[in-house]
């Protein structure tokens, strides 16, 4: 489990389609402190690490299933991770640790596109467009994961939902080079999952 706090930006070092795609992920981590088979969230998809290394710089390697990339945005679905792609980092919660997003599970559900930006002060407001079957999920006021970055929905107008990125996340994550255009990976909130299967039933 995660919490949608981003904690370094890794980059791509490798990507080498074996079976499934492996890749190389430079980080500030100290990767002696992570074991193999941990779970590391890259752009807010839960990947196992399958091998550590620090020559020449910290680094760790993700295999990565052709289900994972079909569903995000590592694949063809726009910003794949080529070499010298960045992307968000968090490592898996501790019990103890300081929950100050929301649970993110790592399961991406599709990607969104941005459609708007606009600054708004020192913010920018984001405008996504997100696919139907998950539109519905996303509420005013609730959370949603985007790129791994746990965010607040500040308005919903059917499919299209818009969130304001403050300047320390647009500085500590890749939210600063966001364009529009971008297709960005999303995990719709769990809570809301669950509400929504509720209603099923009750109807």
């Amino acid at each position: 489990m995660f919490t949608g706090i981003i904690t370094d930006v890794g980059t791509v070092l490798e990507a080498e389609q074996r079976g499934d795609l492996r890749a190389r992920i430079g980080t500030s981590y100290d990767v002696s402190g992570i074991d193999i088979g941990a779970s590391i969230a890259c752009n807010g998809v839960c990947l196992t690490v399958v091998a550590l290394g620090q020559s020449p710089e910290n680094w760790f390697d993700v295999e990565i299933s052709a289900e994972s990339v079909a569903k995000t945005n590592i694949g063809t679905q726009g910003n794949d991770w080529h070499v010298g792609r960045r992307i968000n980092l968090e490592r898996a919660l501790k019990i103890g640790d300081e929950l100050g997003g929301h649970i993110v599970s790592g399961h991406v559900d599709s990607v969104a596109e941005i459609i708007t930006m606009k600054d708004e002060g020192d913010s920018t407001r984001f405008t996504f467009l997100a696919p139907e079957a998950f539109a519905k999920f996303i509420a005013q006021k609730g959370s949603v994961t985007l790129n791994g970055t746990s965010l607040t929905v500040n308005d919903v107008d059917g499919c299209s939902f818009g969130v304001n990125i403050i300047p320390h996340t647009k500085d500590v994550t890749t939210w600063g080079a966001a364009k529009v255009g971008d297709m960005v990976n999303l995990e719709i909130d769990t809570m809301a999952r669950y509400v929504a299967r509720l209603q099923e039933f009750s109807t």
